[in-house]
This record gives C-alpha cells, structure tokens and sequence, in this order.
C-alpha cells in the first residue's frame, strides 16, 4: 500500500511541476503519468545513490549545492527513459541550458511537493 502512495505523491508532484514550470510536461493520458511516476521512484532508488556517492567530493566542495543538479539530471534521466518506453516527457525549450534550467525548476517543485504530501500522509510504520 506504501508503494501505491508513493507513486501517487510522485506522480501529483509530476503534475505540480507541470503546472508551476514552463517547458515540463507530461503528454497523455493519467496513466502516462502514472508511468513516469513509477520510473521516476525507480530513477531514484537505483540511479540516484550511485551518482551520490561518486559525487560527495563535489557536493562537499560546493557545500552541497551539487545535490540541485543530481536532482536535475534524475529528472533528465527520467525524461530519457520515459521516452524510451513511448511516453513523451517535454524538459526544457531543447537547448542544453534551457533544459538543464527547466530541469532544476521541475526538480525543486517535485521536491517540495512530494515532501509536504510525505508530512500529511500518516505514517503507517510501526
């Protein structure tokens, strides 16, 4: 049931960023984001310890600042292999920068959105 939930958080954190950030998008139908929202957790349980741990040296050397842009590659990533299973994930107007930057923006909503969903969904570890 906590699985189910947390695809939920993800995908309506999905759907926040989509509407506060321009040039993010999910194109189809509720289970597209549903999809994306499952491969985003899945980009995040695997990819993204991996990519943390070779990068603290950086992360200490910007004092942590490094972590926005691990943020923004995983939602990249995800974009990557959304398109790869057929489901069109629009990050950014197509530049490197522009979508580097829209990226960052979607990854800082995605974060805050699923972390003040987590706050009010009660916690049924015991």
């Amino acid at each position: 049931m906590r699985l189910i939930i947390r695809i939920l958080i993800n995908a309506v954190a999905l759907g926040a960023a989509a509407f506060f950030v321009p040039n993010f998008d999910v194109q189809g139908s509720w289970f597209a984001w549903l999809v994306v929202a499952v491969i985003f957790g899945l980009v995040n349980a695997f990819i993204r310890p991996v990519i943390s741990f070779f990068s603290i040296p950086l992360s200490c050397l910007t004092l942590g600042l490094f972590t926005f842009i691990i943020n923004a590659a995983m939602v990249l990533l995800t974009a990557w292999f959304a398109d790869i299973v057929g489901i069109t994930m629009t990050v950014g107007d197509g530049g490197f920068w522009g979508n580097l930057w829209t990226a960052l923006l979607a990854s800082i909503v995605i974060s805050i959105v699923s972390t003040v969903l987590s706050w009010l969904l009660p916690d049924d570890r015991r």
